[in-house]
């Protein structure tokens, strides 16, 4: 018998015309995204809980709506992060000590897509209280689809590696210091972090002191748009047919002291940068302020939010006994760097405003997204708060500073580094600009074509 040929799943664009055209149902929408599920997660390790029965329960729903033409997302499956209240579902954050009651309401993200005709088929493992950027914790692993040795990235790994794997052609991800450009970057996505205010946040008691925002990972920039424009209840209004000449910005030097940057890395960014200048925008290197003292507020928020995130979980009857010792470590830590004055609403917005200063001249920034490839998938817990405070830093010094900055970025894949796995650039534009930016990464996308799903999971099920 003759093997199905490689066929990566339909984009989310794709399935949504089938089911609004009538040639597709959302009931086999459903079956196809949980059958891919069923073949590749014990592998992968994308999915905290599977929503069998309810998401064959809400296609059957959907399946009866009077006019299927009029949803965007029309019989989509979609992945969820496991730190959004999903209606009737635990919200688990990653964490052994929290909580398994149902949450009472949908998150208003997650209401958009299913009003938009989503269906949400699981959600998604974390890392506890998404904190790090390798996704392992009591409750499960997410391993990149690439190199299942490797992490998928985090905090948004499991979305970021049930997207690579073709097990739905869209996730919902957050990102506070990277959490969605990094899994994106890592496993060969397209992940989109938009500024302040563009979509709701409301990620535990104030989304890392605004440092967090909602956005989507997804396998082409057409689809992360798409999903975009639903999450922020209107559409991102689109760049003229011709963009004027940008002024872009090159920086492919660490904001950390003393972390290295893969040679590779630097090449991918070194590539988009000469591309856009082949298009006709204005290229010149300049780096980011990244002062030593900015570092530090930023790692301030980092602990900060760690501590209320603790405090909050605890406060909801978290077991403190299976707290996992590297968070108490963080919140320990953070509350220290608050108390010496790293901290508070007025360095924040000192902060935010000199980030934000960048942009008083340029129009576009681009850097790689990560300093190398994705890093092991395993031993994180075991090893320790400060090896992965010095990994994290290591592995992503360059998305922290544009969530201090409540900016819009994104990361786009374009090449894989010598050991095979994915490398990724990072756009990044002024508050207002994730239209510009989709624009700049649909170019990127056009003149480096890229695997939609990762190596081995696009053939048929």
């Amino acid at each position: 018998m003759t093997p199905p040929a490689a066929r990566p799943p339909a984009t989310a664009r794709d399935t949504a015309a089938a089911v609004r055209a009538g040639t597709l149902t959302p009931n086999a929408a459903v079956e196809a995204a949980l059958a891919r599920i069923a073949a590749h997660d014990g592998r992968v390790g994308a999915f905290r809980h599977v929503r069998t029965a309810a998401a064959r329960a809400e296609a059957d729903a959907l399946a009866a709506h009077p006019d299927l033409a009029t949803l965007p997302l029309a019989g989509v499956p979609v992945a969820v992060k496991d730190n959004l209240p999903v209606a009737g579902e635990a919200m688990r954050v990653g964490s052994a000590a929290s909580s398994d009651r149902a949450q009472p309401a949908d998150h208003p993200v997650v209401a958009r897509l299913r009003a938009a005709g989503a269906i949400v088929v699981g959600l998604t493992h974390v890392p506890e209280l998404c904190l790090w950027p390798a996704t392992e914790s009591a409750l499960g692993t997410a391993r990149n689809p690439w190199n299942v040795a490797r992490t998928a990235g985090g905090s948004s790994g499991g979305s970021a590696a049930a997207v690579a794997a073709g097990m739905v052609p869209l996730a919902v991800g957050n990102d506070g210091l990277g959490s969605i450009r990094i899994p994106a970057a890592a496993c060969g996505l397209v992940g989109v972090k938009p500024g302040l205010g563009t979509v709701p946040a409301q990620i535990g008691r104030n989304a890392w002191f605004g440092y967090s925002e909602n956005g989507p990972l997804a396998t082409t920039v057409a689809d992360a748009a798409l999903m975009l424009a639903v999450m922020a209840g209107a559409p991102i209004a689109p760049p003229p047919d011709e963009l004027p000449m940008l002024r872009v910005a090159l920086s492919t030097r660490s904001p950390a002291l003393g972390v290295r940057v893969d040679p590779a890395a630097t090449a991918a960014a070194e590539r988009v940068a000469a591309l856009l200048a082949d298009a006709g925008h204005r290229l010149a290197r300049r780096d980011p302020p990244s002062p030593p003292l900015d570092a530090l507020h930023v790692l301030a928020t980092w602990g900060q939010g760690a501590a209320d995130e603790l405090d909050d979980l605890l406060a909801a009857g978290g077991d403190p006994a299976r707290v996992e010792p590297r968070t108490r470590a963080h919140a320990r830590f953070g509350r220290l760097l608050d108390k010496l004055g790293f901290g508070g609403e007025a360095a924040r917005a000192a902060l935010r405003a000199r980030f934000r200063a960048f942009f008083a001249d340029v129009d576009i920034l681009v850097t790689p997204t990560l300093a190398r490839t994705a890093i092991a998938a395993d031993g994180w817990m075991a090893g320790g708060w400060r090896r992965s405070v010095a990994a994290s830093v290591a592995f992503a010094p360059f998305p922290g500073a544009w969530n201090a900055a409540g900016v819009p970025a994104l990361t786009v894949p374009v090449a894989r580094s010598a050991d095979g796995l994915p490398l990724g650039v990072q756009l990044v534009g002024p508050p207002g600009s994730e239209a510009r930016l989709l624009a700049l990464a649909a170019l990127v996308e056009r003149a480096m074509p890229w695997p939609r799903v990762a190596p081995g999971y696009d053939a048929a099920v």
